[in-house]
């Protein structure tokens, strides 16, 4: 198994590509459609980087995985799918973020809310390949209700769960969010084998301190900042709540949103031929 990481520095967001030499068959694992805010302009920069290889490597797509919707940045999933083929997974569990969010929106017309809008939605416990290597799908709520982990060999692919030792875990401040339940979700993953490799989806390091995504079980239960062994689910709830306390809403979180519960799929063009995304006003705190 071959694993290419990619970085967007503007989201500090890792894209990763898993592959099968022996068939090339791949996966891509949360990609990012770069999007400027005070402009409203998308671009498919980062989307590129992932073509480039793919190409390079006369790599077949066979998945475009999403671990969660994310809120800090736009997926280029249904770009990706365009271009390299490839069906669009993710946990089943997105029906939960959509119930809160298609109202909020108020977009019941557009976006649905059973989740027909991706390729597939991975259950709990599920086996898939990637060519001839096995995936199992972990998952692992409480960042999001969504929220999924894939297993594949000695590698575990966790999107926003748990962050490097350094930084700590994800944010559960979040609708739908539990820090008693990501708590339990992350039980799971440093149950893993000690020398089980972790791909974290965003690093955010120290000042001086180059960015990182991968690290093991076994140092994730010596030395994470937040839950390392020793500390209790009151202990790390307690500390959770506190740190997320105030915490500011990702300036991306709204964008992200939108486009993330619709697969990636741009909203449709109104009368004017003009593209929008909506701004909800006194709605998130």
């Amino acid at each position: 198994m071959n694993i290419q990481h990619f970085f967007d520095a503007d989201t500090s967001t890792f894209s990763y590509i898993v592959s099968d030499p022996a068939t090339k068959h791949c996966a891509l694992i949360d990609s990012v459609l770069n999007f400027d805010m005070p402009s409203g302009r998308t671009s498919t920069n980062s989307a590129e980087q992932l073509i480039q290889y793919i190409e390079e490597h006369e790599l077949t797509v066979e998945w475009i995985l999403e671990t969660h919707a994310h809120a800090d940045h736009l997926t280029a999933a249904p770009y990706l799918k365009e271009k390299l083929g490839g069906k669009i997974g993710i946990g089943e569990h997105i029906k939960d973020v959509l119930d809160f969010w298609v109202p909020l929106l108020n977009v019941k017309a557009t976006v649905p809310t059973d989740g027909t809008q991706f390729d597939h939605l991975f259950k709990e416990g599920e086996i898939f390949t990637i060519g001839s290597i096995e995936v199992t799908v972990m998952h692992t709520p409480g960042h999001t209700p969504a929220c999924l982990s894939y297993i594949m060999g000695d590698c575990v692919f966790v999107g926003d769960t748990l962050f490097m030792p350094y930084v700590g875990t994800a944010r559960t401040d979040f609708p739908g969010g539990s820090a008693k339940t990501l708590y339990h979700s992350i039980q799971k993953l440093l149950a893993l084998p000690d020398e089980t490799k972790i791909y974290t989806c965003h690093d955010y390091p120290p000042e001086g301190k180059p960015v990182g995504f991968l690290s093991t079980v076994a140092e994730q239960k010596k030395s994470n900042s937040m839950i390392h062994e020793g500390i209790s689910e009151q202990d790390y709830i307690k500390a959770r709540n506190a740190k997320d306390e105030g915490k500011p809403v990702p300036k991306l979180l709204i964008p992200s949103l939108q486009v993330n519960i619709r697969s990636g799929t741009l909203p449709d063009p109104e009368d004017n031929g003009t593209q929008y995304l909506k701004l909800p006003l006194n709605k998130l705190s």
